[in-house]
């Protein structure tokens, strides 16, 4: 275990390179928290990789934080939507230029691999583009009246100040999502990233701030959730939270903003499935499993944990998917060769490695993997085998709770229906597929399983920017990110009606004139 940099003797510290020590962003300042602590964040790949220290914030800097971003508030909603897009435009570009290196922090910090992190920088540079276009759009709706002499239309308004919490799993994708639609319809931000990616969230920062962005628009504190999510979501001047994480954290976040109506914008777990049927490509289902459960080392709310194959192509399946599994390069996402990385931390590797214990004690066979990996300098990380568990039966735990981890169950199925049932058996419903060539079964599949996302012979990842992002039952509370649907997040509609009869008009009324 590493030992903390801060509680290295004195005379040691001397022989030790400083790590890097990185501030908050309030009001377009790089400032140390009020407390003036830090903590440390390191590889997950090799624990005794320091990547630095970072603000450990509290209570003060919110304040400090919300203050900022209220200052700011009117003459942001005021800049022209156009010229809020432009400086999405030039972060975007600023991005496209720094990319390597954006991702190369990413891969050390949060332990993807290099093709991945480059793929999540790509996904924030889409956004930015994206959301710059909206600065010339947004649009509204102009109607006819149902009475003379009357202009009717709908204009969107920002909904203002904006908690944004984001997770570990995508450090520079999803705060993009946010970001980025918050900033086009003229919110002001509070940035929360977590604690085990800050690095990267400083990064997109940076970004905007060179890009142009007013002081005080976006404000970043870095920290627990635990010491700062409390005033992040309950601040009276908060009017928006937009969170990604854990269902059961979304449902703290739900209770606290009721109490005074706050918009609350939730994505939360997943319980993804795929569905094999005895007509698919084996080989391209294979590739699509071995991509869906083991991409970012299972650590995406859209992994395929379950995957349900129909009988008659269930063993050649399986047993093709263990070989290739089995061959996995798992190693530091900084080196190019590994297809697969660490996972976050020790905390999530010990809760994955229980739920491997839990699959085996209910009953499910164990045929892949099942072990932290040791060998060599994998030791230092954080490295899980790929694990793949067959004989599972629906209700057992491995199959319906979020594991968050390269562990995938497999199941069989005898019919569609039948697959279709199980995968909705379960409390998640955010994305889910099916590889087939017959298009009745693709579109029943379609048609009759209750996620947000559903992709037809391709795995559960793999979502694009420009097409709504969410799902249904405990994964979230019906709002969607990305595409159109991320301004209906970060704006409130307004009907306006402009009467030019000179004359009081009743609606609903006054109608036997015509």
């Amino acid at each position: 275990m590493a030992v903390p940099f801060n509680k290295v003797a004195p005379a040691l510290r001397e022989e030790i390179k400083m790590p890097d020590t990185y501030h908050n962003y309030i009001r377009g300042n790089w400032v140390e928290s009020a407390s003036g602590q830090t903590f440390e964040n390191r590889n997950p790949a090799d624990a005794e990789d320091l990547v630095g220290l970072f603000a450990d914030s509290g209570e003060r800097d919110v304040e400090q934080a919300i203050e900022a971003a209220r200052s700011a508030a009117e003459q942001w909603r005021l800049t022209p939507a156009p010229h809020r897009g432009e400086i999405l435009f030039r972060a975007g570009r600023l991005m496209e230029e720094r990319k390597e290196q954006l991702a190369r922090d990413m891969a050390r910090e949060m332990g993807k691999v290099l093709e991945e992190a480059r793929g999540d920088v790509q996904e924030g540079i889409d956004m930015a583009f994206y959301a710059a276009g909206e600065g010339r759009r947004l649009f509204g709706q102009t109607t006819p009246s149902e009475l003379r002499n009357k202009f009717n239309m709908s204009v969107r308004m920002p909904v203002g100040l904006c908690t944004l919490i984001t997770p570990w799993n995508f450090p520079m994708a999803i705060p993009t999502w946010k970001i980025m639609p918050a900033l086009v319809c003229g919110n002001t931000i509070i940035f929360k990233p977590a604690s085990d990616t800050p690095l990267s969230a400083i990064n997109l920062v940076k970004v905007l701030e060179d890009a142009g962005l007013p002081k005080g628009v976006l404000n970043l504190i870095t920290g627990s959730g635990s010491k700062i999510g409390t005033p992040l979501t309950t601040h009276p001047d908060i009017d928006l939270v937009s969170f990604t994480g854990s269902t059961e954290v979304g449902r703290i976040i739900s209770r606290a903003c009721a109490e005074d109506l706050k918009q609350v914008s939730l994505e939360m777990g997943g319980k993804n499935v795929i569905i094999v049927m005895n007509d698919a490509n084996l080989d391209l289902a294979i590739d699509g499993a071995l991509w869906g459960a083991f991409g970012t080392s299972g650590q995406r709310c859209t992994a395929a944990s379950r995957i349900i194959v129909q009988q008659k192509v269930s063993d050649s399946f399986t047993q093709s998917l263990v070989e290739r599994a089995r061959a996995l390069r798992v190693g530091n996402g900084l080196n190019e060769k590994s297809e697969v990385g660490p996972v976050i931390n020790a905390s999530q590797m010990e809760i994955i490695l229980n739920y491997i214990e839990i699959g085996k004690e209910e009953g499910a066979e164990l045929i892949c993997g099942g072990e932290r990996i040791t060998a060599d300098d994998l030791g230092r990380g954080y490295f899980i085998q790929p694990t793949i568990f067959s004989h599972v039966q629906p209700q057992m735990r491995i199959a319906q709770e979020e594991i968050f981890g390269p562990v995938v169950s497999i199941l069989e199925t005898e019919t569609l229906e039948q697959a279709i049932q199980i995968a909705n058996g379960v409390e998640y419903g955010l994305s889910a597929s099916i590889y087939t060539h017959d298009v009745n079964s693709a579109f029943k599949a379609m048609r009759d399983i209750y996620t947000g996302v559903f992709y037809v012979n391709a795995p559960t990842i793999g979502a694009e920017i420009h097409l709504p992002f969410g799902g249904t039952k405990s994964t979230g509370n019906g709002h969607r990110e990305a595409g159109e649907a991320a301004l209906d997040i970060f704006t409130e509609w307004k009907s306006i009606y402009v009467d030019y009869s000179d004359s009081l008009q009743r609606a609903q009324i006054d109608l036997e004139n015509f």
